[in-house]
């Protein structure tokens, strides 16, 4: 393969060993060398296939630019125009540097401002023409734009840049827009037919897919809106077929595997439904009994369990505990804090401390524990004395040892990885497991990304629970909220007060934990039993605060998110949240879930100034319902699969450009192929499905070596 020396620049000593698009580095293109090389590798570019492969995160049609005179306010547009004046001074009010540039595209004018970027004003000359992308608002009589998305652009690369669909590339400090395009279509000029397409012929055949020179050149550079869709199409399912690929791999490799026979019949079932205070809901008896025909199952059981924050899911894992205890076996939960690993142990000695399951053996084990108390648990679990191990990810330390480990429940799947899971499931023979969430997806999404996992849902929630009413405060009605806390804890109710951090911090301008603890042991809640809990506690300290709370001796608990996943006080039907701007959806869903568990009504306060549009989404979501798959649904919209999943989660790192929320349909088309495919050939054995076998197992590393599956 040869390589044009105008736009690569190799050693000697280089040539004759470049095999590929993936051993070039980016250096040797024109116009990077060694210093922008190491700009483009914070951007995870090192290779020219890296290059090609950094798909735009969004695109602007400058074929036909909106006239300033006719953009519509509050809408984000895209302007061209000439620079015709600049400012810059010093805010009275803030005394925030302003940098302004007035912007004339013959149909009016507009105003670009941009604080504390003094830098700007050489940059905005009068005369240069430039494109704006950003927000249009109204401010004392004239338009404009606060802090938008800026090129600067020259007659030489005004092709690229404008009277086109332009492509919109993540950026790092040092490399433009301007200049990415430019080293991104030089080397499409040059490497686009040393591509490699992955995909089997008769599967882009069947789909009517193009190949993949074509669908990367119109990728970075579409001639037309359908040429786009029809790239964006091949591209996402690449990516969704791999990963499917990956998936059906996985889970072909682990029930393969020989698992552990669990002897249960229905009396069992019928017992364990009877032997609380309390009726099962129906969601929940449907669980169970699906549970236990896995459990009986040859092959082990790789089951997911998603409900809503308080529907009774821990309550139906025990179940699956109890069940292999009675088989002779043991069993672990793994929860991702200690406190709520702790509430888990108390929970389980109090459902079988009495009643027809008592005398199950139990213990915790955290990180916290003193080096004799630990030693007695892992020798006792290594005997067979103990039956049901609690913990954090210390089970999950070399030293933990079962003697016969059949059943695995993993709380809050999404903050573990598949290779702590795994990691996990090797305490055993191929044990049977339940991984859990509270943050749920919709069914056909999740049957389609959790492929290796058999979906149970709990959707509904357990009669008698209060309701909860959400309601958003700005920082300067903070006092009214701290009134209303008052109040109600002196008519014996219970509070939380949330923070996001514990300490104050001179770069983050948030209240803390800790600062506003002391603040109100002297002021708003003077007089009152106030306690502190945070993550840096010791367990005993922890566990001193939390038994207070649950007795009621503490009326207002302030935290940090350690409260976010698990705790459960009934008698708690206050909770503030403050800073709610800075906690994600999902957090302050989960947050909401601490209270309202009773049968008293709960109120969650949300003291907040959000200034950005996620910001503003979120608080609007979390406000608008208490239900958590619509919660779920709407996190997956605002912030993208990658961040809501976990990137750790099931390789979706490399699900760079395709979207499973609003691509749904290509992933399902993808997973049918995969499917099909998978079944005519389990091992991809053939020459031609080599190459798909080669690229997923170094794709997906993490997902697949612990199975090898390899």
């Amino acid at each position: 393969m040869v390589f044009p020396s105008s736009v690569f620049h190799f050693p000697s000593s280089a040539l004759g060993f470049m095999k590929s698009l993936r051993e070039i580095s980016i250096q040797y293109i024109k116009g990077v060398g060694p210093a922008r090389a190491r700009l483009f590798k914070n951007l995870g570019i090192e290779t020219v296939e890296d290059l090609l492969y950094l798909f735009p995160r969004r695109y602007e049609d400058r074929t036909q630019m909106t006239p300033i005179a006719m953009l519509k306010l509050g809408e984000t547009q895209t302007v061209s125009g000439k620079v015709v004046g600049k400012a810059s001074r010093r805010s009275w009010y803030t005394r925030k540097h302003v940098s302004e540039a007035v912007i004339d595209d013959g149909s009016g004018r507009l105003f670009a401002v941009w604080f504390n970027q003094p830098y700007l004003e050489r940059y905005f000359k009068p005369g240069l023409r430039v494109v704006l992308y950003g927000k249009t608002e109204v401010y004392k009589k004239r338009l404009q734009m606060i802090s938008p998305e800026y090129e600067i652009i020259t007659e030489q690369d005004a092709g690229l840049n404008t009277g086109r669909i332009v492509p919109i590339y993540p950026l790092t400090r040092g490399i433009t827009q301007r200049y990415l395009r430019k080293v991104v279509r030089a080397s499409l000029d040059k490497c686009r037919d040393d591509l490699q397409d992955i995909l089997p012929v008769p599967v882009r055949n069947k789909c009517r897919l193009p190949n993949i020179r074509r669908s990367i050149e119109n990728i970075h550079f579409p001639e037309s809106p359908a040429l786009q869709e029809e790239a964006i199409k091949r591209i996402s399912f690449e990516e969704f077929f791999l990963f499917q690929l990956s998936v059906i791999k996985r889970r072909m490799a682990i029930v393969s595997k020989p698992g552990i026979e669990h002897e249960i019949d229905l009396a069992l079932v019928q017992e364990y439904g009877k032997a609380f205070p309390f009726s099962l809901t129906p969601a929940q008896k449907r669980v169970i009994a699906e549970i236990a025909a896995d459990m009986q199952k040859p092959a082990p059981m790789l089951r997911l369990l998603q409900g809503d924050v308080g529907s009774g899911k821990t309550l139906v894992a025990f179940f699956g505990c109890v069940a292999a205890c009675r088989s002779g076996h043991q069993a672990a939960v793994m929860a991702p804090t200690a406190i709520l690993a702790r509430q888990h142990y108390q929970a389980a000695q109090e459902m079988f401390g009495r009643g027809p399951f008592r005398g199950l053996r139990m213990a915790c084990l955290v990180s916290a524990l003193k080096p004799r108390e630990r030693e007695d648990i892992l020798a006792r679990l290594l005997k067979g004395d103990i039956n049901l191990l609690i913990g954090t990810h210390a089970l999950l330390e070399e030293e933990v040892k079962f003697k016969k480990l059949s059943f695995v429940v993993i709380d809050e799947q999404h903050k573990f990885g598949v290779r702590q899971r795994a990691l996990l499931s090797t305490k055993g023979t191929n044990p049977d497991v339940l991984v859990m969430t509270a943050t749920p997806i919709p069914r056909t999404l999740s049957l389609t990304l959790f492929g290796d996992l058999d979906v149970s849902v709990i959707d509904e929630m357990p009669p008698g629970r209060g309701k909860v009413e959400t309601r958003l405060f700005t920082s300067e009605q903070a006092g009214e909220v701290y009134r209303t806390v008052r109040e109600m804890a002196e008519k014996g109710r219970q509070a939380y007060v949330v923070y996001p951090i514990i300490e104050e911090s001179e770069k983050l301008d948030l209240k803390a934990a800790q600062a506003m603890y002391r603040h109100f042991l002297e002021n708003e809640f003077k007089g009152l039993n106030v306690g502190l809990l945070h993550g840096q506690l010791s367990r005993e300290q922890t566990e001193e605060v939390m038994g207070k709370f649950r007795k009621g001796e503490i009326q207002i608990l302030v935290a940090t998110t350690v409260l976010e996943v698990g705790v459960d006080v009934p008698r708690a039907s206050i909770m503030v949240v403050e800073h709610a701007e800075r906690f994600g959806l999902s957090q302050l869903h989960q947050l909401r879930g601490r209270i309202g568990r009773g049968r008293d009504d709960g109120q969650c306060l949300l003291i907040a100034d959000p200034v950005t549009e996620d910001a503003q989404a979120r608080l609007k979501a979390v406000l608008a319902t208490t239900d958590g798959f619509k919660i779920a649904q709407e996190d997956l919209l605002i912030r993208g699969p990658g961040h809501y999943f976990g990137r750790h989660q099931h390789g979706l790192n490399e699900l760079k450009f395709a979207n499973p929320v609003a691509q749904i349909d290509i992933l399902e088309l993808a997973r049918k192929e995969a499917l099909e495919l998978t079944h005519a050939d389990p091992e991809l054995a053939s020459p031609a499905n080599g190459v798909l076998k080669d690229v997923i197992v170094k794709r997906y590393p993490n997902y697949l070596d612990m199975i090898g599956a390899g």
